[in-house]
């Protein structure tokens, strides 16, 4: 089984090699039988790396010990959800994941384009195939998933954090997002090296793309609520560097979405859009670095290994190929057309663009300034919560104010007459729900006023969109409103999809602002018997309890919840568990959900001490539960902006011959 795992990844490897060298080949001289057996290479590496999937999950399936990395990662009394779970758990499985949706996603665009965007095509595979040889290279000469040695009785078992069900999604999710943003960037490249430097790379990307970062946005999401009711501290985001590394693409992917509708509309920012493309995906690349390597310490990265400096190499090489290959096709990128007002919707993208890349940017500068400080002064400096919510605040409120701004703005120029219009109800709506909070106390939060009063802002402007676009709607003829309503978004998915996720992204900051700046925190140490109150809520220590799963020993804290007028409202069991192969020790929360509030009780069992007392962590957090809702949201808007929509599909064939809509 070992020997057929690595034959097919030396498959993949020499598959993807072939579809680099003889694919820059056949599109240089255009030989079109040539690039299309670069193609075929493609997609039959995808077959390898399933083959080498399958093999590592019958070998975790199966306990089989022989195998290195599934005596690292599991034990016998894993539950099998788990054991399967620990594919992506570690290391190599992890880079092995990586190469097979790499190679899932090069097949899918190989196969939905080859016959419409040939010329283009032809330059994206070599570009697709070094990327894929790159991560085939790691995992046959440099971290292989088959490595075996003699078996012993039991595995190291599984890190606990990750014995959650959040885990079989999370990480697939991520990869997805990280993954996928290789297919703009390689047609991006395509393009210029083939110099068809107008918008059919961007026809040709714009599903791959919002698919990428809808599962990017999700997975961190998913990765917060993970954090949330599993890692035992009361948060959803730390600032860590790997949380922050998945952060940094999301918001580049963001800014070229929006970037990408002023070159569609305007034929502007083309080499804006280029950089935009490439720094997502060399954001993406910085992020396994970052997990991979070791250099930083973090609860999701992985142990130091030689990998490091391989990544680091291979970012290096992407970041100077790629700035040479668009400083050489300058000429081929000029705009035809420049930006005639300062008070426009092209406007508003541009300062939108801004404010997400100098956010990206001055993460960026926090994650990497540790490892600078320890390279130039001998010793390890990092910077602290403080730094990222100061620029946050700087450039995030600012960003949550253009959300609402930027669909009431006319395109070219708006004249202040309009703009007074458009503005009226949405700024009124603001005004006074910025004057209820403060008369209901909530300015003990300047920040919390300030976002929630710019989100009420940003919904009154998407409520008014679409009551404005139904209303014509009905007006051409339209029998009811519900059907101009869903003949609206129908007609436009991608705009009002995108309102809708705007939508979700006012949720998340008023469940944010919420849940951070206007918490209620209480620790005390309980006896059985002893209470305490917390947020109008007595909570009573009853004592503990004990009970053995197959793979770990739970000790849960008893704790009765009472409301202000002595009402019992629920028992809650905080507490530790104790995991036998694994050695380890995890904290496991009681969280009560208030749907009414959208509030959390959040109980943690700090220490369950040896004279039956337990060091007792409460949190009262409101309008957390608006943050998960906004999940939802967002996946429903990233649908409706992701599915086909036959009118716009025959504009743009008609527009660029050559290209369908489904690509």
């Amino acid at each position: 089984m070992p020997d057929l795992g690595r034959a097919a990844l030396v498959t993949a490897f020499l598959l993807l090699v072939y579809a680099t060298a003889v694919g820059a080949f056949a599109a240089r001289q255009r030989r079109r039988r040539l690039a299309a057996s670069a193609q075929n290479a493609l997609i039959a590496a995808l077959g390898a790396s399933a083959v080498a999937a399958a093999v590592l999950l019958a070998a975790l399936a199966r306990h089989d010990f022989s195998f290195q990395y599934v005596a690292d990662h599991t034990s016998r009394e894993l539950p099998l959800g788990y054991t399967l779970t620990a594919f992506w758990g570690g290391q190599e499985g992890s880079l092995l994941l990586w190469l097979l949706v790499l190679c899932g996603y090069g097949a899918a665009a190989v196969l939905t384009t080859r016959r419409v965007a040939r010329d283009l095509l032809a330059w994206t595979v070599p570009v697709l195939g070094f990327v894929g040889t790159f991560f085939a290279f790691m995992l046959v000469f440099v971290s292989s998933p088959f490595v075996t040695q003699h078996a012993p009785a039991d595995g190291a078992g599984l890190t606990p954090s990750l014995q959650n069900p959040y885990m079989a999604i999370h990480p697939p999710m991520l990869y997805l997002g990280y993954v996928g943003l290789t297919i703009p960037f390689a047609f991006a490249m395509g393009a210029l090296l083939s110099r068809r430097t107008d918008e059919r790379w961007i026809v040709a990307t714009r599903r791959w793309t919002l698919a990428a970062w809808a599962f990017l946005g999700v997975g961190q999401l998913l990765g917060a609520h993970w954090a949330y009711v599993e890692i035992g501290w009361g948060g959803y985001y730390a600032w860590d560097p790997v949380e922050n590394a998945a952060l940094m693409p999301w918001l580049a992917a963001t800014a070229f979405l929006h970037s990408v509708m002023i070159q569609e509309k305007r034929g502007m920012l083309r080499v804006w859009n280029m950089v935009l493309v490439a720094l997502a995906f060399c954001l993406s690349i910085f992020g396994t670095f970052l997990t991979r390597s070791g250099v930083i310490q973090s609860i999701h990265s992985f142990a130091k290994s030689p990998l490091g400096a391989w990544f680091l190499g291979f970012i290096c090489v992407l970041v100077v190929g790629t700035t040479a290959l668009i400083l050489a096709r300058l000429p081929l990128l000029r705009a035809r057309t420049k930006l005639e007002s300062l008070v426009s919707r092209e406007a508003t993208f541009l300062y939108n663009n801004l404010l997400l890349v100098a956010l990206s940017l001055t993460i960026l500068w926090g994650v990497i300034y540790p490892l600078l400080s320890d390279l130039v002064r001998g010793e390890s400096s990092t910077v602290s919560k403080p730094y990222y919510n100061f620029f946050l605040h700087v450039f995030g409120l600012p960003l949550l104010l253009l959300m609402g701004i930027g669909p009431l703005v006319a395109w070219r120029r708006a004249s202040l007459r309009a703009l007074g219009r458009v503005f009226l109800w949405p700024l009124a709506a603001a005004v006074v729900a910025g004057a209820i909070l403060l008369a209901l106390g909530a300015g003990s939060s300047r920040i919390g006023v300030i976002a929630y009063t710019f989100s009420i802002f940003v919904l009154a402007s998407i409520v008014l969109e679409f009551v404005r676009g139904t209303r014509a709607r009905k007006a051409l003829g339209t029998d009811t409103w519900a059907g101009a309503f869903s003949s609206l978004v129908a007609r436009n998915r991608r705009r009002y999809g995108g309102y809708v996720v705007h939508a979700a992204v006012v949720f998340l900051a008023i469940g944010v602002a919420g849940s951070s700046a206007y918490q209620t925190v209480r620790e005390q140490r309980l006896f059985p018997g002893d209470s305490m109150t917390v947020a109008g809520k007595q909570l009573a220590f009853r004592g503990f309890e004990q009970r053995r799963a197959p793979n770990h020993l739970a000790i849960r804290a008893v704790v009765d919840v009472y409301d202000k007028g002595g009402h019992h409202v629920a028992r809650m069991y905080p507490g530790k568990n104790e995991y036998f192969a694994e050695q380890q020790v995890s904290n496991e929360v009681a969280i009560r959900h208030n749907l009414l509030d959208a509030s959390d009780l959040f109980l943690i069992a700090d220490q369950v001490n040896a004279n039956g007392s337990v060091d007792l962590k409460v949190l009262q957090k409101p309008l957390v539960n608006l943050i998960w809702l906004a999940g939802l949201i967002f996946v429903g808007g990233s649908l409706i902006a992701l599915w086909p929509d036959a009118r716009e599909e025959r504009r743009l064939a008609e527009r660029y011959e050559g290209v369908l809509a489904e690509a």
